[in-house]
């Protein structure tokens, strides 16, 4: 039995929007201590990890250690049906997952489980980043943005000095720096130049994720995956790893 309330809706809803654009479908793993889900895309370019904290929860009861299988865009599509001032009850019994909208009225609506097996997944917890930043969510945004205008991939680069994100196309160029002391560049470890690409229609889904925290957290090394991750306090995290465009690195 799991029996759960959240009064922020946003908590879950917002992760799972970018996550569903990435994969279709996972395990959710429930204990004492939240949900969390790791999985990676089919083509193993990207791998997410989840982490909603109990503490994000009104109420939270769990007899036992559950592993269900659900698929993201059905879930996302009942979340999608609470507003923000709703709150909504996760309720797990009879192997079915049961969700509870309630504010002026009670909706219910049940989410199917589904038998999967849990795919392989790449290493990425031994992974060992050369450089690390933390940059305004907002920023980095408008920076995925405006590559998304001349090119299909970012260079990202830094220095001791400085943070870069460049993408150049056939006859279009696009470039933003932060330098030491910016107040959108939060913090900056590079003990020399680091530079490595990664592609654009990932990045553009794991941006999304913005919305919950107000800073990201960025690290990379050269010709080395990325991870990029969000935190909202202590109550839901969502990391994403993303391999590199090795072959047009520079």
């Amino acid at each position: 039995m799991f029996k759960a309330s959240l009064n922020e809706i946003g908590l879950l809803r917002d992760p799972l929007s970018s996550i569903a654009e990435i994969i279709d479908e996972g395990i959710f793993k429930i204990s004492k201590n939240g949900i969390v889900l790791i999985a990676a895309d089919r083509a193993m370019v990207a791998v997410v990890n989840f982490n909603l904290s109990a503490k994000a929860f009104e109420k939270y009861d769990l007899d036992k250690d559950q592993a269900i299988g659900l698929n993201i865009i059905n879930l996302l599509s009942v979340l999608k049906r609470a507003g923000t001032k709703d709150k909504i009850t996760l309720n797990l019994q009879d192997a079915k997952l049961e969700l509870i909208i309630e504010n002026s009225s009670k909706r219910k609506f049940v989410v199917p489980l589904l038998d999967i097996s849990q795919e392989e997944i790449p290493p990425v917890d031994q992974l060992e980043f050369t450089t690390t930043s933390e940059v305004r969510s907002d920023v980095l945004q408008s920076g995925i943005e405006d590559a998304e205008l001349v090119a299909d991939a970012i260079l990202f680069e830094t220095s001791p000095s400085k943070f870069v994100m460049k993408a150049e196309g056939d006859i279009s160029r696009t470039e933003l720096e932060l330098e030491k002391g910016n107040e959108a560049l939060i913090n900056l470890k590079s003990e020399e130049e680091v530079k490595s690409r990664y592609p654009l229609d990932y990045l553009k889904k794991m941006i999304k994720t913005a919305k919950i925290a107000d800073s990201v957290s960025i690290a990379f090394g050269k010709d080395y995956p990325m991870k990029l991750e969000f935190k909202a306090g202590d109550k839901v995290s969502l990391s994403f790893i993303l391999a590199p465009r090795v072959a047009e690195s520079e």
